[in-house]
């Protein structure tokens, strides 16, 4: 079956110009106008994967996403206003998994959607070598999309932070460059001004190590980008 998606925006031209476009690629799709209706689809049937315009009377896109990521690991894209790079770090920080600028280019947003969808249920390419790594008592199943911590608890995570994880790991080492980064995770370059990956980084220090603000694990360096300095072994 395929993934369904929710379209939620306040703009009903938008709406049905994504539901045309998206269902054209077999993707059954549903347009709300706000918070209240996204959760009442949300009761009726499961979806995989939600569009969120940032820019919601009442709830922002920025208030649902938080409020999906605390209950659910569905798929999140954020639509956000030209330039608005304040908002797309935010939006990042809350746990979305991409973001699309206004206007939007319909071909970009079905390959990010695509993206994020492969990366949610785990059709991401498999790795050439290696699907299980350990370092530092923690554990990584690239197979299972799983880390496991060293007292034996699966962590969650958000699938734009497992794949962080993932390209840090196999690298151990090697210093890894916001654009290696960039492209890694959204298959793009990463812009004069955009912290994307800082911010993606920043949550997944949160999650893996002791004191977050003094990182043993993820390093960064100063210029260049990012190091993962654990011992790496496949397990």
């Amino acid at each position: 079956m395929a993934e369904r998606i929710l379209v939620v925006d306040d703009d009903e031209d938008i709406r049905e110009l994504f539901s045309n476009y998206l269902s054209g690629f077999g993707y059954p799709v549903v347009g709300v106008a706000d918070g209240r209706a996204m959760r009442e689809q949300l009761s009726l049937q499961s979806f995989e994967l939600v569009l969120l315009d940032q820019r919601l009377p009442g709830e922002d896109g920025l208030t649902l996403a938080r409020e999906l990521r605390a209950v659910s690991d569905i798929g999140i894209i954020i639509i956000t206003g030209f330039g608005q790079a304040v908002d797309r770090i935010v939006g990042l920080e809350l746990g979305a998994d991409d973001y699309v600028s206004k206007p939007v280019d319909l071909r970009e947003l079905l390959a990010r959607i695509r993206s994020v969808l492969r990366r949610r249920t785990g059709n991401a390419p498999e790795p050439k070598a290696g699907q299980h790594f350990e370092f530092e008592g923690w554990q990584l199943d690239l197979a299972a999309r799983s880390l496991t911590n060293p007292q034996g608890q699966l962590l969650m995570l958000t699938s734009g932070e497992f794949d962080l994880l993932a390209a840090l790991v196999r690298q151990p080492g090697k210093v890894l460059s916001r654009d290696d980064l960039m492209n890694e995770l959204h298959h793009r370059d990463a812009g004069p001004f955009d912290r994307a990956i800082d911010v993606q980084v920043g949550r997944l220090r949160k999650k893996i190590e002791i004191d977050p603000a003094r990182p043993i694990l993820i390093k960064s360096v100063r210029g260049a980008g990012y190091l993962f300095s654990a011992k790496v072994r496949p397990s």
